[in-house]
């Protein structure tokens, strides 16, 4: 409750969160325990802020409690695990042994193997002398609290996007700062993760130079515990290999993957203003599936566009030889100008324009993505 910037109030007979929705979660899970902000404010009060950051993957507070400076984090549990020297048993507190960080991590692993997005708690005591109060100097050598799972459930509509995408020769990626088996377990019941893909870790990542991830790219569907250069180095990989790349977003940090895609995409309730500004195509309600169905409505305006331009084509074609012949044959003309006005308005303009406007064909989504150096006379 501590380290957290969301707030819940009740209004027209029910609550409204304000703020993030992990945090709005775990403000949920303290007002559960039987705490209220505002009491919690007044024995401890807040210093110094760390805000998360993606690459140190958490947040912490300074605050002051009868007289003693604390420091309280919320962040990734691995790497809270790796950054503790004690934990909080039975509301103790005692050494971090081996058996307890396996322990711990076999809890992690339970969590996110029933998609259950983690988030670890650690605190630590520190002194009025600590200088400067930076990130590195005073987040270490923490007391492991616990861990929190938390449901974070797909829209019901994605699973039958993604669905649809596939079957459109649309691959679906998954990026994630999540834990890896929770991204796993995720992808898997979205349909997104088969038997035969890789999935891999940021840490994984860092470690490839740009040919190696080029060689394994197009089997890889789920990357997890990635940061926003990651993201980056993704999109320019699929690049190389030749797809066109669509990259959604909604922070600050993931403006550089989205200018970078072929088509950006930021999201238009949670995006920040960086985000839809380095973007093509803004997403007003935040669902995945309306990606799917811009693609729909895209494919079926290239299609009319075909549609129309092969129509005009035939019949002027038609008129063109009716003339070319009567002239070649020294026959009067067989249409005079007013005619030949009269029906490109009434034959050709208004079917165009119907056409122009044609509903999308039913297999329109069951097709392969044409080549983007594709003529619009392709294909027959």
């Amino acid at each position: 409750m501590i380290c957290n910037h969301a707030s819940i109030h009740y209004q027209d007979d029910h609550y409204v969160l304000e703020g993030d929705p992990t945090e709005g979660a775990m403000m949920v899970a303290a007002m559960k325990a039987g705490f209220r902000k505002p009491n919690v404010l007044k024995e401890y009060k807040i210093l110094k802020e760390f805000p998360f950051d993606s690459s140190r993957k958490m947040m912490s507070m300074i605050v002051e409690h009868r007289g003693k400076r604390l420091l309280v984090t919320k962040g990734a549990p691995d790497v809270l695990i790796q950054k503790s020297d004690s934990i909080l048993w039975d509301g103790k507190k005692k050494f971090l042994s081996k058996s307890d960080e396996v322990e711990v991590n076999l809890m992690i692993e339970r969590l996110g193997s029933q998609a259950l997005r983690t988030i670890a708690v650690a605190y630590r005591e520190i002194h009025e002398s600590a200088k400067g109060y930076t990130e590195d100097e005073v987040e270490k050598d923490f007391t492991f609290i616990g861990l929190q799972g938390m449901m974070d459930p797909p829209r019901q509509e994605v699973e039958g996007a993604i669905k649809e995408c596939k079957e459109a020769g649309i691959k679906t990626v998954m990026i994630t700062g999540d834990h890896m088996i929770t991204a796993k377990a995720i992808a898997r019941n979205l349909g997104i993760l088969h038997d035969g893909d890789r999935v891999m870790d940021g840490k994984s990542l860092s470690l490839l130079d740009k040919n190696e991830l080029d060689e394994m790219i197009e089997d890889i569907t789920v990357f997890a515990r990635v940061t926003p250069e990651h993201k980056l180095t993704i999109v320019k990989s699929l690049q190389r290999k030749g797809h066109i790349v669509a990259m959604t977003g909604d922070g600050v940090n993931d403006a550089p993957a989205i200018k970078s895609a072929d088509i950006g995409i930021a999201m238009g309730i949670t995006g920040t203003d960086v985000a839809k500004e380095a973007s093509s195509l803004v997403l007003m309600d935040d669902h995945f599936a309306t990606i799917k169905t811009a693609i729909m409505e895209g494919r079926n305006i290239y299609e009319n566009i075909r549609k129309f331009i092969r129509y005009l084509l035939a019949s002027n074609v038609g008129e063109i030889l009716v003339m070319l012949f009567a002239m070649l044959l020294a026959l009067p003309l067989p249409l005079v100008p007013i005619q030949i006005l009269w029906v490109n308005l009434v034959t050709d303009g208004l079917p165009a324009m119907a056409l122009g406007l044609d509903q999308p064909e039913g297999n329109v989504m069951k097709q392969k993505p044409r080549h983007p150096r594709e003529g619009v006379f392709a294909r027959g």
